[in-house]
């Protein structure tokens, strides 16, 4: 864990912070400077059933992008609908 705390854009709240941004660029120092450690790792489990659900291929621009707004969306970055990937129809958490 890191002693660096954020104000996380997920849970509205101080909490620890990722020890370095997850990837390069200006939307993983966006991360870095406003994700929790715990609201990124629950992210990482979510993308898996993402890519799985949607079957997104990342070689496709377009795919990609989607799974990027998907994520931003889910951390409180974005302003996009977080997709569902848990429900009784599809044998998730509920069913």
């Amino acid at each position: 864990m890191t002693d660096r705390i954020v104000n996380c854009s997920k849970y509205k709240q101080p909490l620890p912070g990722l020890p370095k941004p997850p990837f390069r660029g200006e939307v993983g120092q966006r991360i870095f400077e406003n994700v929790s450690a715990r609201a990124w790792a629950e992210w990482k489990d979510m993308e898996i059933k993402v890519l799985n659900e949607y079957r997104l291929v990342l070689a496709d621009p377009a795919q990609y992008q989607q799974l990027i707004d998907t994520m931003l969306s889910f951390l409180g970055l974005g302003t996009g609908e977080i997709p569902e990937v848990e429900n009784a129809e599809r044998g998730g958490k509920n069913g």
